[in-house]
């Protein structure tokens, strides 16, 4: 290490000279010679542009500006001490700061089940979360700005792992005061006209739109989050897909929800990070707690880690 020129054995030198008041037991107590440890002195004097220390025939003396540069020596030194002692803790992977990013039709209905056990395996974790729509989220992913993003696949980037969580299905949400049948709906009985979807950018109305295209239907009213969304059903707007950990709210029993005769309809939440992140441990230590705990309503997937990577 070096700041113009300096070095922080140049550095130890200094505070060496000031602890013994002698250059020459200085020298002996950093194993170097008399002349290697005055001439870093030297160096470091030149460079203040004054004199550290005060030589006479009989002892060296601190000048009154001298005292404060060698306390500045010496919290350099042990900031670099303790840089280099610092390791990555044998202990909880998930303590200190992680910016975890949720797309807005996953988050507020997975947090309000994780946030508990999560912080209880990991009390020393400093959890940030940011909200957003997915092609944002991965943008902030890819540059750096989140440590990883809970998401629905598919993710077209090869520079990011991605590795599933649970998986949830859809179900129809209608108007309760025109729903009459408790049974199975079938998509192929609804006029995809009065369906209800998310704005542009939800990876939700995307999935919705790719259910609805077999009837060559596109629905025409949209909503900005899953809350208006229903309101706009109860309000008797139409119909929507709602993922099952989405359907608790029936806004005082306006909306009704049933499940799709067929039980393949719904999608897979996800949790992405970069492949080039060379500490994990965090990441697996996060993927297996919400494999572990999904959200209710919620299906394990057969076959996968819930202790993580």
């Amino acid at each position: 290490m070096s700041l113009n020129g300096l070095s922080l054995r140049d550095l130890e030198y200094l505070v060496a000279v000031a602890e013994h008041g002698h250059f020459g037991r200085a020298a002996d107590a950093c194993h170097v010679s008399q002349p290697s440890l005055s001439a870093g002195v030297r160096k470091i004097e030149d460079t203040l542009g004054f004199r550290v220390f005060e030589r006479t025939s009989r002892k060296v003396l601190l000048t009154a500006r001298g005292a404060p540069a060698v306390a500045r020596a010496k919290a350099v030194i042990d900031a670099a001490e303790r840089f280099l002692a610092a390791e990555p803790t044998a202990g909880d992977p998930l303590s200190g700061r992680f910016v975890l990013g949720a797309i807005a039709t996953i988050g507020p209905y997975l947090f309000r089940h994780v946030l508990r056990p999560l912080h209880e395996a990991h009390p020393e974790l400093d959890l940030i979360i940011e909200e957003g729509l997915t092609d944002n989220l991965i943008d902030r992913l890819r540059d750096g700005s989140l440590d990883a993003v809970i998401l629905s696949p598919p993710v077209a980037d090869d520079g990011l792992a991605v590795e599933p969580c649970y998986r949830e299905r859809f179900h129809l949400a209608e108007a309760a005061r025109t729903s009459l049948s408790s049974k199975p709906a079938d998509l192929d009985e609804l006029d995809m006209r009065d369906a209800v979807l998310l704005e542009d950018g939800h990876c939700l109305r995307d999935q919705t739109l790719s259910v609805c295209a077999a009837t060559g239907i596109r629905p025409r009213q949209t909503a900005m989050s899953l809350e208006t969304l229903k309101a706009m059903v109860a309000s008797g707007s139409g119909f929507s897909l709602i993922p099952e950990t989405a359907i608790g709210d029936t806004l005082g029993g306006l909306v009704r929800y049933r499940a799709l005769s067929d039980p393949r309809i719904g999608r897979t939440v996800a949790l992405a990070w970069r492949r080039s992140r060379t500490e994990d441990a965090d990441i697996r230590a996060l993927l297996g707690l919400l494999r572990r705990v999904p959200p209710p309503g919620a299906l394990r997937i057969e076959g996968v880690d819930t202790d993580g990577l």
